[in-house]
């Protein structure tokens, strides 16, 4: 094989690496929900082609109040479901829905659409 065909083999094979860690091994840290003077953790979450932030740091033990924002009209956001904590609730275009539970056992808790599409982590520690 030519030098060039091994330059073009070894970054192709490095590009597959990339997309593999980034897509799929690749870890987000999360964003830890503020404590404010009422007690609760609270996180506002906008949801516009997906969840932003989508990774959620809760302490257990303690109240949360995560404030979903919708800013788009796909139908898919409509809804939005937590159904290791039995909640759910529908997003309205522009408005903010608080969305209250406690997070009661460490571990992590996905959120999503109703069709599964949209998703989200919640982790409590």
């Amino acid at each position: 094989m030519t030098p060039d065909r091994w330059i073009v083999t070894a970054l192709g094979l490095a590009l597959v690496a990339f997309i593999v860690w980034f897509f799929w091994l690749k870890r987000a840290r999360g964003v830890a929900a503020a404590l404010t003077s009422s007690g609760y953790q609270e996180v506002m979450i906008l949801v516009k082609g997906g969840y932003t932030p989508d990774t959620i740091v809760l302490k257990r033990g303690k109240p949360a109040r995560l404030n979903f924002r919708r800013e788009e009209t796909a139908m898919c956001s409509e809804m939005v479901l937590l159904p290791d904590f039995g909640k759910s609730a529908k997003l309205p275009e522009g408005q903010t829905v608080p969305i209250e539970l406690m997070p009661d056992k460490p571990g992590e808790y996905e959120f999503a659409c109703q069709m599964g599409m949209l998703r989200g982590k919640l982790v409590v520690e």
